[in-house]
């Protein structure tokens, strides 16, 4: 099979296949390159001659069959090698340092512009801690927040966007993932916190 970068002229034979015949029906041929079966079997293959090979790539179409819906979704998984990712530093993903990492004895990061900024402005009972602004932002929630309505808000988003709301939708899957991943954040965060509510699957 052509890998990508490559030209179909330049394709030589694997130099280690064994000698069998071309697949191609009536070809009298050795099958020296091989093609995958399909999408599913990426690492199964069919043996083709030269000819032959080059016309089943030119063929092949990896996203035969698939509904427009399922392509996006396939692609979007690709972007990450088909792992569920976070934007970086979003719900908490950096884990505190250890305090004793951070020690200052000669009170040099203390005299940075920064910091004397932070001591100047006495933070806002407003605003929420800055490790749960994005777990916030993907539950459509304010700060302050109690925990009657974070749980509220939880069961609402989690009946929503469950899998067997949306017909098994991925999109709706991944998005009950962050709004579970997103729940959990805020109830250990959250003064008095919240009664656990019983987790959809998914």
């Amino acid at each position: 099979m052509a890998r990508r970068g490559d030209r179909i002229g330049t394709m030589t034979a694997e130099p280690e296949a064994p000698v069998r015949p071309c697949e191609s029906p009536g070809c009298p041929l050795p099958g020296e390159f091989r093609a995958p079966r399909d999408r599913k079997t990426l690492n199964q293959y069919r043996w083709f001659c030269l000819d032959h090979v080059r016309a089943y790539n030119r063929a092949w179409d990896y996203y035969k069959g698939m509904s427009p819906g399922e392509i996006e979704a396939h692609l979007r998984e690709d972007s990450g090698w088909q792992r569920p990712t976070w934007p970086l530093g979003r719900l908490g993903g950096a884990n505190p340092f250890d305090p004793e990492v951070l020690r200052d004895p000669l009170g040099v990061l203390g005299a940075t512009p920064l910091h004397a900024q932070r001591r100047a402005k006495p933070p806002r009972q407003d605003e929420p801690p800055a490790e749960l602004r994005a777990a916030l932002d993907v539950l459509g929630l304010g700060w302050p927040l109690d925990a009657l309505a974070l749980r509220t808000r939880y069961k609402e988003l989690a009946k929503r966007y469950h899998p067997d709301a949306n017909g098994g939708d991925r999109q709706a899957e991944e998005r009950l993932k962050d709004i579970n991943r997103a729940y959990s954040l805020v109830r250990r965060k959250l003064p008095g916190k919240a009664t656990p509510a019983a987790a959809p699957a998914g």
